[in-house]
């Protein structure tokens, strides 16, 4: 027996949103410019629809279940090809392409790959309005804003071997080696104490770095790869940083080469199937794709 389709209007989808992200109905209600009850009464017709408990009600407001958290994600990213559909299907192909622009990063790559992008996406196509949202690169990272509908394409780490999320798409776009950044002129940084913060060596450099006897625990952790420069310019210590962390390294730094056998990171992007196939995203791609490989001068 085929079960029989689930119809749910965008105006319900939009609800679903406003109470996960306001964390309750009354918080949502504003939002929505209708009231409490209303909001609740829409929030119990829709899980009778679906056959699942969505939200867990409580004294302080409602929380996504499991369930809730998966409709939500994809309540998103509906609402947001509905947006995107009437714009499609009023530009013909060879117009201009025009409209908003979603993008999770992570900082260095916001700070160092993202704007001469964005500066030739914008002299090409000056009707996109982009944004980019610092997201750090641990759980879920950048992926997960994708995945969970907040964005439309993320820059993303990859690990050596590492499979793209099975609901997303994307590819690389470099690979980037990993260095000693120490204080200038240092007899023998080796030596130093070891500055890292918490996005740093992840699964694809463990391997590496636990192979390293002459890497130290880190005596200081910093809050993210800017803070960590900082402090090894500061004379604080050394670090191992991957390239588009080092791309503006501070006065007072130097980077020294790993050897061969150095570390990599491989950096790419993300975006849902259907997003990959719309104007917008398209048109960021083949700016990204053109993107110079960030260089770091090591001695």
């Amino acid at each position: 027996m085929v079960s029989a389709a689930v119809d749910l209007a965008p105006q319900e989808l939009r609800t679903l949103v406003a109470v996960a992200e306001e964390g309750g109905f009354s918080a949502a209600a504003p939002r929505l410019g209708t009231t409490q009850s209303a909001v609740s009464h829409a929030v119990r017709g829709i899980e009778r629809k679906l056959g699942a408990v969505l939200f867990e009600r409580g004294r302080y407001g409602a929380r996504t279940t499991p369930a809730g958290a998966r409709t939500v994600a994809h309540a998103r990213r509906v609402l947001r090809m509905l947006e995107i559909l009437a714009g499609e299907a009023r530009n013909a192909p060879e117009a201009a392409v025009t409209g908003p622009l979603r993008i999770a990063a992570f900082r260095s790559a916001a700070l160092h790959l993202l704007p001469p992008v964005l500066g030739r996406l914008s002299a090409r196509h000056p009707g996109i309005e982009a944004t980019v949202t610092v997201v750090r690169e641990i759980g879920a990272g950048t992926a997960g804003e994708v995945a969970e509908g907040r964005a439309d394409l993320g820059i993303a780490t990859f690990g050596t071997g590492a499979k793209t999320a099975p609901d997303l798409v994307g590819d690389v776009l470099l690979e980037e080696p990993y260095a000693l950044v120490h204080p200038a002129g240092h007899p023998d940084p080796r030596s130093l104490p070891l500055v890292d913060w918490r996005e740093n060596c992840s699964s694809y450099t463990r391997e590496w770095w636990a192979a390293q006897d002459w890497i130290p625990s880190a005596t200081v952790r910093a809050e993210d790869d800017g803070a960590v420069l900082s402090m090894v310019g500061s004379g604080l210590g050394m670090a191992i940083m991957p390239a588009l962390s080092l791309t503006a390294a501070p006065p007072g730094t130097a980077v020294t080469d790993l050897g061969p056998h150095r570390p990599t990171r491989r950096v790419g992007y993300v975006t849902t199937p259907e997003l990959a196939a719309t104007a917008v995203v398209r048109a960021l791609v083949r700016e990204l794709r053109g993107s110079v490989k960030p260089q770091v001068d090591v001695v």
